[in-house]
């Protein structure tokens, strides 16, 4: 554990969280505004934030966009005022046809179901985006993967490996930087793996396993991650000028090694290889905007896409009141060839929304655990 942990300001924690969390959700929503627009749907409203209206304007497609008091999201609101099951509302029904036709529920199935997924997209987009800018500013960074030396108690020396030795795979699977070694063990704390390396011009493979270590960061946040032991030196690693179509290859690669231990990461808290501590709520997330904030801007915009990648996973799931819930019901009407029942579908979305809060309630409640008047 650092000797001397470093804490960040509540103002700071603040700020992060505002300018990490309303930027993201506001981009999310303009996702599904500009496909909606692309079709023809009319929106009645478009928020920055929530909440009382502080300015705003009409234009001249008679969309409201408006400042809310609240700068924490936003939203579009589309014609017809759609109730959160997707249901005709009685303006819709009242609506003469030349005006139901620019509404979303006189979409096909299809377009529908575009303007749905916009949003989530938009958070990947968002993600890429920012890793291609990095590898457009500073350049795409390239560690040879050839070990340097070893930590204390390295389950990878103790597996036979020696400096100087090239890591060309793990488990079948190419290695061509050194970050590719990390990123594929840093999710696997205790897991068996093969490691095929490069030796005075031979290849050969050897098991591995991956020694589980418990990790505090300089701002006392403590995970447990895999590690085998390995090192390079800092001189090794150099940024390569990178042009606009390899940086937003590189942009899209690294979006989906993080998305993958993302996914991985909540999979194995699911199956309890994890502890549920290392989930975390709204509380923890303004922690953490602060404390990547105090950083510097590369690391605060490094972990924005992060997020925006987690925004994106977690409405996609298939819970009615998310995203992701709706195509699902969308997925069922175009193999039953007729939607849900009003009834099913409403029932459907109040079992979502229940979960949905019980899962917002149970994180609170961990990250108020977390909090150093509990002893955390």
């Amino acid at each position: 554990m650092p000797e001397t942990l470093q804490s960040v300001p509540l103002w700071m924690m603040a700020l992060g969280f505002l300018l990490m969390l309303g930027p993201l959700i506001t981009l999310h929503e303009l996702g599904h505004y500009l496909v909606g627009r692309w079709f023809g749907v009319k929106a009645n409203v478009f928020s920055v934030g929530f909440g009382k209206e502080i300015a705003g304007y009409t234009d001249k497609r008679g969309t409201r966009w408006r400042l809310s008091a609240l700068p924490m999201g936003g939203y579009v609101q589309f014609a017809g005022d759609m109730s959160p099951a997707s249901q005709p509302s009685e303006e819709y029904l009242a609506l003469p046809q030349e005006e139901r036709d620019k509404c979303f529920q006189a979409k096909p199935l299809w377009q529908k179901a575009l303007i749905v997924a916009a949003g989530p997209v938009a958070n990947v987009l968002i993600a890429i985006g920012i890793f291609a800018a990095f590898a457009m500013i500073y350049g795409k960074p390239t560690t040879p993967p050839v070990i340097e030396g070893f930590s204390e108690d390295s389950a990878a020396m103790a597996a036979g490996l020696e400096e100087g030795d090239r890591i060309v795979a793990i488990d079948n699977v190419q290695i061509t930087d050194f970050n590719d070694v990390r990123q594929f063990v840093v999710i696997y704390p205790g897991r068996t793996v093969t490691i095929t390396y490069e030796r005075d011009g031979r290849t050969d493979s050897v098991p591995v396993t991956v020694a589980s270590v418990d990790m505090v960061d300089r701002f006392g946040n403590e995970s447990r991650i895999g590690v085998l032991g390995i090192l390079t030196t800092t001189t090794a690693r150099v940024f390569e000028p990178t042009g606009p179509i390899d940086a937003l290859a590189f942009g899209t690669s690294s979006s989906w090694s993080a998305a993958k231990m993302m996914v991985v990461g909540i999979g194995q808290i699911i199956t309890g290889q994890r502890s549920v501590k290392e989930l975390g709520g709204p509380i923890s997330m303004a922690k953490f905007s602060g404390e990547q904030l105090s950083l510097g801007w590369p690391e605060f915009i490094s972990f924005v896409a992060f997020v925006s990648l987690n925004l994106a996973f977690i409405n996609l799931l298939p819970i009615p009141v998310l995203d992701g819930g709706h195509l699902a019901f969308y997925a069922a009407e175009a193999i039953r060839r007729k939607p849900a029942s009003p009834r099913s579908q409403e029932w459907a979305f109040r079992t979502g929304m229940a979960l949905v809060l019980c899962l917002m309630l149970f994180v609170t409640i961990i990250d108020i655990a977390k909090l150093p008047i509990f002893g955390s």
